[in-house]
């Protein structure tokens, strides 16, 4: 009897997590589509072309990648500060490297891939050594990346500090590689069609939210990561390995901040001891408005997307209204940070409630 007690409860407890999932999605979704759809009616300057749409995802393909990794982490109920400082890490040693192999002469597509292996060697080591900390010594995962965060922006440094623009032909191709949306753009003044385009990088991000929504979805890794973020007690009594469970979620933010951290190389063409400055707070904001609790046990990647184009758009709207200054930004994504904390609390007294 006490056996199909806790079945039940633990049904229960699936289902109530899942709700309060899908409520914060379904508002996330509809906050961007109203701000969308407004700033097409009301601003145009743009926001009536499909390539304006675009242009959000390009320039945020590598926000979206540290978004998603983030989101797995807090999901758990950790953090991780660290991400914005390994993806100025990994532009730094990757420009570094291809210009070294430039100036060499040598040419070929295998020092590209090689940059890719730098890149993700790099961000799985943070990962991995981030996650132990946490996970195995029990250290608090803010004061673990906060040193991993300083240890990033000094290594930085040390590679150079001075910005190096990459000039290695493979790597240019590849940063100017577009991919055609068929169907979608826009006519210019002489009357020619100009197709809407993403960057590659695009298509890599969108990829991995994919692969991270299937793995959240339908395996029992991602369920563990609700499990441990919603109780780690409760947790640990239905049989999950709590602390491997951690540091599996420590390890994936690292890896996606060394292949997000590629993807704004791509973007930048460059490395440079400023790129990415604040990414890790954007990460964290998109995350938040994408329906993630801070408390940990619920979250969704397709969630984190919605919010990493809620941010972006918020961006561009501000810019469109003449608000140029820097501090309008932040004022408005700040508000709309409280707002969304609002919901959460609403959210989890809700859930409370139900328990």
């Amino acid at each position: 009897m006490s056996v199909n007690s806790t079945v039940l409860e633990k049904k229960l407890k699936k289902k109530a997590s899942l709700t309060d999932t899908n409520l914060l999605l379904i508002i996330t979704v509809v906050v961007f589509l109203v701000m969308y759809i407004l700033a097409v009616v009301f601003l145009k300057k743009g926001f009536t072309k499909p390539q304006m749409f675009f242009n959000i995802l390009n320039e945020n393909a590598s926000l979206l990648v540290l978004s998603c990794g983030m989101t797995l982490v807090m999901i758990t109920g950790g953090i991780d500060i660290s991400v914005g400082q390994v993806t100025s890490l990994v532009c730094m040693s990757c420009a570094v490297y291809l210009q070294k192999v430039n100036d060499a002469g040598l040419t070929g597509n295998q020092y590209v891939i090689k940059s890719m292996l730098l890149a993700v060697a790099i961000g799985l080591a943070f990962g991995i050594v981030q996650g132990f900390l946490v996970a195995y010594m029990e250290f608090q995962p803010f004061i673990v990346t906060l040193a991993g965060l300083f240890f990033a922006k000094g290594m930085t440094t040390i590679v150079s500090s001075d910005r190096i623009p990459v000039t290695f032909d493979p790597f240019v191709k590849l940063c100017r590689t577009e991919v055609t949306i068929p169907f979608l753009g826009s006519v210019n003044k002489k009357g020619i069609f100009i197709p809407a385009y993403v960057e590659v990088g695009v298509i890599a991000a969108l990829a991995i939210v994919v692969i991270l929504f299937c793995v959240l979805k339908w395996t029992k890794l991602g369920r563990n990561f609700y499990a441990v973020g919603g109780n780690n007690q409760s947790a640990n009594m239905l049989g999950i390995n709590v602390k491997l469970t951690k540091f599996l979620a420590h390890v994936l933010c690292g890896l996606m901040a060394g292949i997000g951290g590629y993807l704004f190389f791509l973007h930048a063409c460059s490395g440079s001891p400023l790129h990415a400055q604040g990414a890790e707070m954007n990460a964290i904001a998109s995350s938040i408005i994408g329906g993630t609790l801070l408390s940990g046990g619920v979250g969704n990647i397709v969630g984190t997307l919605f919010g990493v184009l809620s941010l972006s758009t918020i961006k561009n709207i501000v810019t469109s209204l003449g608000l140029e200054d820097a501090w309008w930004t932040n004022i408005t994504v700040g508000v709309m940070l409280c707002i969304f904390l609002l919901v959460q609390s609403v959210i989890l007294a809700r859930k409370n409630n139900k328990k």
